[in-house]
Order: structure tokens, then sequence, then C-alpha cells
């Protein structure tokens, strides 16, 4: 059921919940929300940027079951509407490996309600993401939040991602 919806990602949680929430990857339930977000989210990238190899496009469940993020979601009435996932590097560093929002809850805050929940559990003195440089309302929210590009990075024929950083808390 590689992009079907199950019944069980739908919460009936009334609008947004209140705070995002822990993800636990090894729960059958949640990993299939997750990649169902996931699919939705980087579909949205992957036409903004111009190019369908996003890694994250073509993650099976055990890939993301496996990867060694954490992550934080957010439910709205649907079931997942968002959710961010993080590692730390060896050196204190926070580097955010995805960011997703459904395209269902865009505009919505979500985004933002997430980065502030990541800040909030995750202080660093450096956090450093990465998306794609034609994704403008990527780095719009970025910038926002005080990020600034330290450089770009080709990942084919055509296609950059911009890596960004911060220094301390966002503004």
């Amino acid at each position: 059921m590689r992009h079907g919806r199950s019944s069980r990602c739908q919460t009936g949680v009334p609008k947004l919940r209140a705070k995002p929430r822990r993800l636990e990857l090894s729960d059958p339930d949640t990993l299939r929300c997750l990649l169902d977000l996931q699919y939705a989210s980087y579909a949205v990238e992957a036409r903004l940027i111009g190019f369908d190899g996003i890694p994250a496009l073509h993650e099976s469940p055990d890939d993301l079951r496996d990867c060694a993020e954490s992550f934080l979601g957010l439910d709205d009435e649907n079931g997942l509407a968002g959710a961010v996932s993080w590692v730390r590097q060896h050196d204190g560093t926070l580097e955010i490996c995805r960011l997703m929002v459904h395209p269902r809850a865009f505009r919505r805050g979500i985004a933002t309600t997430l980065l502030d929940a990541l800040d909030h559990t995750e202080p660093a003195r450096r956090t450093v993401v990465s998306t794609g440089t034609a994704n403008h309302p990527a780095l719009v929210l970025y910038a926002r939040r005080g990020f600034a590009p330290v450089g770009t990075r080709q990942v084919a024929p055509g296609a950059t991602v911009t890596i960004l950083e911060r220094y301390g808390a966002p503004p």
C-alpha cells in the first residue's frame, strides 16, 4: 500500500493537536502514516524543484523505520499532517533531516509549530538543514527562523540543494 491511505491514519482529532508528539516508527500504523505523509509532501517538493529523484520519494517502509532519525509529528482532523526529523551530530550540531507537511495542510502553521517544538525539545548552538534550491516556500520559512544559506550542492543535472545554518535560538 505504497501510496494508498490507511483509515488508521485518520485520528479523528479535531483541528490541530495542541502539541507535536514523538513518533515511534516501530509501530506499523505510525510508520504507514508517516510514509504516506512523506510521499505526499516530497511529491510537491519534487514538482517545485523539477527533480523526482528525492530519496524520500523512493524510501521503503524498512528504510524509514531503520533510519537513525528522531521524529515529531503533528495531527489534524484527518491524521498525520506534518513531521520533522533530526539527528544530533558528534559536535553537538542539530541536523534537521526532514520537514514534511501534507499538501492538504499547507499554510496552517504546521511547519512552524514543528520547528518551534524541535527548538524547545532539542536546543542547539548550531542547527543545519538543506532544501531544494527552487523550493522557495521552504527557503522563506528557514530565513524567517534565522537560517542563512552557506552553500549549494548539485544532486543531479539541473537540481541543487541549498545548505542553511543557524547559530543559537531562532529570532
